[in-house]
Parts: structure tokens; sequence; C-alpha cells
């Protein structure tokens, strides 16, 4: 497979889920957090999904289904249902819970630390160790680092209005990084008193 990390607008797109359980109701919750129009296809599906906006569907319609859909995910048991929605998905987004390899989409270990997403994938190798990095990343990145994006998204907004050549702005932003004074303002978590700072040093520009 010729795999590689992309991150895909969802958006209003049309998600169909073959499937109800455990891996069916967690991508469900992943697209629907996205604002995708999700419909599974199966025995039932929590309250907590339906009030999301999420629809059940019989497993009596699936080429219209799959007709309507834009991404297709495969979480079911039945192999035999499995492979049936796969033949007619040739075009579409599809990504196979039971055998990755047969499909052209990867739904991979996603987590959230403040703003940073973080997503792993492991080949198919390790799930678990896949939850095992996760944890350890999420030990490594801090607070002060989710600050730290903050203030340079800030600072960056500003020099896009002072500085057009982008190298120029990258290397104001180094300053900004380096600046004993900015630094330890985000130690003690002070980001605003930390944002007049940035603000002073670009006006003098």
């Amino acid at each position: 497979m010729g795999l590689t990390s992309l991150f895909l607008e969802v958006k209003n797109k049309n998600v169909f889920i073959l499937g109800t359980g455990e891996v069916a109701t967690r991508r469900a919750n992943r697209f629907l957090d996205k604002g995708a129009n999700v419909i599974l296809a199966g025995n039932h599906i929590s309250k907590e999904l339906t009030d999301k906006g999420a629809v059940l569907r019989s497993l009596e319609n699936l080429d219209e289904l799959v007709d309507w859909s834009d991404i297709i995910i495969i979480a079911s048991g039945d192999k035999k249902l499995s492979d049936y929605v796969s033949s007619i998905s040739e075009g579409k987004l599809i990504n196979r819970a039971d055998l990755p390899s047969e499909g052209n989409l990867i739904v991979p270990t996603t987590f959230l630390i403040g703003d940073i997403e973080v997503s792993l994938y492991t080949g198919g190798k390790s799930p678990l160790m896949a939850k095992e990095l996760r944890k350890k990343i999420q030990s490594t990145i801090t607070q002060r680092d989710i600050l730290e994006i903050e203030l340079q998204d800030y600072g960056r907004s500003l020099l896009k209005s002072q500085i057009s050549n982008q190298k120029d702005r990258k290397e104001k932003l180094y300053e900004i990084l380096n600046d004993e004074k900015i630094n330890s303002l985000l130690d003690e978590c002070k980001i605003e008193e930390a944002k007049i700072l940035v603000k002073g040093l670009i006006d003098k520009i």
C-alpha cells in the first residue's frame, strides 16, 4: 500500500458505516464531531449518536447507501456482507476495520492535546503499541507547549500585516520563541502578559 498521512475535510461529507458495534460507534462519533453526515446500517445505535444526528438504516439498502456516501467505513463482523459492500465501493474512500489492507483509507489512533491533534499509525502491526505511544506523547507535551503554540499563532497574525517576506517572518518568530522575558512569562503561564511583550516587539519593526 502507498499510504501517506493527510488531514481530510469531512464537514458535510456523507459517511456510511456498515456495522453498529463498538468500532462503528467510535468511528461514527469521530465523523459526527467533525460535522459529517453519518448513516449506520445495522441493528441499533445509541441515543448519543442519534442526538448528534446519526441515522440508523437497515441492511436492505446497501447499494443505495454506498451510492450516497463519500466515505465508507466497514466495521461489521459479517465478512460476507463486508466483502459485498467493499466490492460495490469502487471509486470511494473506504476504510475496512476488519482488513485495513483491503481499503484505501486508514483511520488512525487520534487524540487532542489542547489545539494539537496527533495521529498514530503502526502500519497495522500493533494497535496496542499505538496506545502505549499515545501515553508517552501525552506525557511529553506540556501546558507550556500549548501556550507557546497560542503565542506563536498570535505573533504570526500580527507579523503578516507587518512583514511580507515569509523568511523574515520566520526569523522574527524564532526571536519570539527564544526571548528570555517571554519565556519567563510562559513558564508562569502568563500568556496575556507574554502577548503584550510580543506585540511590543512587533510594533518596533
